[in-house]
């Protein structure tokens, strides 16, 4: 089974500007990370720093706020885009009702020139004081990353 591993400084700081590039704001300092071998990303207290782990057998451990991709793009979860929207500055896409219900139907968003993003890919999608999670700006479309089980026809604003 593959194991989780805690990211060390070296790639915390490299998560951090990568963070900062890309939203204007960093996850909080007093907080470790782990590394899946699907390079998913967990927040997790630094007290994880003193169990041995690999002892354990372990899936996930922590809030999974992210995925790294093949091209070194990070692209936040639900519960990410949440956490690090409160601060983010640049690359966030204000949705409109009609949009979310795009969204939550698991459908690809087409956007107006305004909405686009400035050279990130990657845009944290929100509705008035709301993240909803990130979606990948391609070709003047976001595309969807919603999970199936989050995904419903039946949403009230």
């Amino acid at each position: 089974m593959k194991q989780l591993r805690i990211l060390n400084t070296r790639d915390v700081k490299r998560l951090q500007k990568l963070l900062g590039e890309q939203h204007g704001a960093a996850m909080p300092a007093d907080v470790a990370f782990l590394q899946d071998h699907k390079n998913h990303i967990f927040l997790v207290t630094r007290d994880v720093m003193r169990v041995d782990l690999e002892q354990l057998r372990l899936n996930s451990l922590g809030l999974y706020v992210g995925e790294m991709n093949a091209y070194g793009e990070l692209r936040l979860s639900i519960e990410g885009s949440q956490l690090l929207g409160l601060h983010a500055t640049k690359n966030i896409c204000e949705l409109d009702a009609e949009q979310v219900r795009t969204y939550f139907r698991g459908e690809e968003i087409t956007l107006d020139p305004s909405q686009q993003p400035e050279g990130q890919p990657f845009l944290l999608l929100k509705y008035r004081n709301d993240f909803l999670g990130a979606a990948k700006c391609k070709d003047g479309k976001l595309l969807n990353y919603l999970p199936k089980v989050h995904r419903t026809h039946d949403i009230i604003l």
